[in-house]
């Protein structure tokens, strides 16, 4: 091969301010196939950048194999753009974040990145059902019954009373995954009772926020997402502003 003659570019070079774009982390499971898909829809991606590391996750979704979780989240946390300013992380996992604790997970994070805001899919499922008004929540979770159990402790723990909840049955999230939109709002409305003012359909995995639009509608009720519901407390903290008119009636609110 012949040498090249490489030299040096003598011209000026000029940089972009380091905080031109938003930075977004997020930390999913090894078996997550729709949250990143979600985010990518939902959050204007022409502004933000959101980069994703994961962590080992086995099947069954059960309590015990949500918790092994947990001595994980720091190291991935730390994984994610480390020399770079992040607006926030999200830990995409909302069964995990109810048995391991929206707190614990802040501080599993916050051992890495200490002061970054940090985003649970149950907290932020809270807050968006009590910005929206809601008192009575339907709610749907793809998961096995003993998964659930500690889901409805949790909103019941934080004041929200529970119209009725129904869980699919599921033990797997890549069969959670591939549960169709159909009998998302299929199942939905069979959640739905007098009393209910709000759905709240469970899990990252699940492709709820692909009806929410199309459950309004039809319900005239509010509903909350997983992924919807962690997209819409990161653009608040990336200052972004999101479609309210397709991906619910949520994003029409400010975060409290």
């Amino acid at each position: 091969m012949d040498d090249v003659n490489i030299g040096l570019y003598a011209g000026d070079l000029t940089y972009d301010p380091p905080d031109k774009n938003k930075k977004i982390g997020v930390i999913a499971l090894s078996t997550d196939v729709t949250a990143e898909r979600d985010f990518a829809r939902i959050l204007p991606m022409e502004r933000l950048g959101v980069y994703v590391t994961r962590v080992a996750f086995e099947n069954p979704t059960t309590p015990e194999n949500l918790r092994k979780m947990a001595p994980l989240i720091t190291q991935a946390a730390r994984l994610i753009l480390p020399e770079e300013r992040l607006d926030a992380i999200c830990y995409s996992c909302t069964a995990a974040s109810v048995v391991i604790g929206d707190d614990a997970i802040k501080a599993l994070v916050h051992a890495a990145r200490p002061n970054l805001p940090v985003v649970t899919p149950s907290g932020a499922a809270l807050r968006a059902l009590k910005t929206l008004g809601a008192k009575h929540i339907s709610v749907v979770t793809p998961y096995l019954v003993e998964t659930s159990q500690p889901m409805a402790a949790y909103f019941q723990a934080q004041g929200l009373s529970l119209a009725k909840f129904l869980c699919l049955g599921l033990e797997s999230d890549l069969d959670m995954a591939r549960v169709d939109p159909a009998s998302i709002i299929k199942a939905a409305l069979a959640s739905q009772t007098n009393q209910t003012d709000a759905f709240f359909l469970s899990c990252t995995a699940l492709q709820a926020a692909d009806v929410v639009a199309e459950l309004e509608r039809q319900t005239g009720k509010p509903v909350v997402t997983s992924n919807q519901a962690c997209a819409w407390e990161l653009a608040h903290h990336a200052n972004l502003r999101v479609d309210a008119g397709k991906w619910g009636r949520l994003f029409k609110h400010a975060l409290r």
